[in-house]
């Protein structure tokens, strides 16, 4: 009986950096990802451990990044300098994904699109009105944060997307925004604005494709719905 066990080729015995050669990025768990960034552990303990210890304190990933500098560097193995390269990160990660959805059509690649939003939308502290503006062939023009609001509610005025949408010559529109308390289901006023964003712009033929509701982790969209 021959059993050959090669065990630096199973996931579980991998370091992170050698599971996202062989495997990829999305094989890595959020600690693993979390370890390659920081490199190294603190005195007694891994960057493994370090990684899930720090998960564990600040509940997750999402909450980590967004925490204030103070809080961020009172924990081992964090500092002002992994702070700053953090921020970097995300902000690198975000020119990324505004770089893709210019060069990929907003309809082919909606996952693109929800993940863009995202990166731009959930971690707001006060609901954000965005609006993406679109060619004729849905390729993206550019996406503008239009209004801002409270922590509940945002005042949204369709004359100004109209304008806006006139200027750039844009044949269709993606709208979207966050709700803070990370519940992305869309509320009444939701449906109402985007009708009445729907029909002004439909008198200058001008096609709204999705509002796409960002909250934590989540999303809805009226497309998907059958809103729209």
């Amino acid at each position: 009986m021959n059993l050959l066990i090669d065990l630096p080729m199973n996931p579980q015995y991998l370091q992170p950096r050698e599971k996202l050669l062989l495997y990829g990025v999305q094989s890595l768990s959020d600690a693993e990802l979390l370890a390659i960034f920081l490199r190294t552990g603190v005195k007694g303990t891994n960057v493994l451990t370090l990684s899930q210890n720090l998960l564990n304190e600040f509940g997750s990933l999402y909450h980590l990044i967004n925490a204030d500098h103070k809080s961020f560097c009172s924990e081992p193995g964090l500092g002002t300098v992994k702070y700053t390269q953090l921020k970097a990160v995300v902000e690198l990660s975000h020119r990324y994904l505004k770089v893709q959805m210019t060069k990929e059509s907003s309809l082919t690649n909606p996952s693109l699109t929800h993940h863009y939003l995202a990166s731009r939308l959930a971690d707001k502290e006060r609901e954000v009105f965005l609006v993406i503006f679109l060619d004729n062939q849905n390729r993206v023009i550019y996406a503008e944060e239009m209004f801002v609001g409270t922590y509940n509610s945002v005042e949204i005025h369709p004359r100004e997307i109209i304008r806006e949408a006139l200027k750039c010559n844009a044949a269709a529109l993606i709208l979207a925004h966050n709700h803070p308390s990370g519940i992305a289901e869309p509320s009444q006023a939701d449906r109402n604005i985007t009708y009445q964003i729907e029909q002004a712009c439909a008198l200058i033929d001008i096609r709204v494709i999705d509002h796409i509701v960002i909250g934590k982790g989540e999303y809805v969209s009226f497309a998907e719905r059958g809103w729209l």
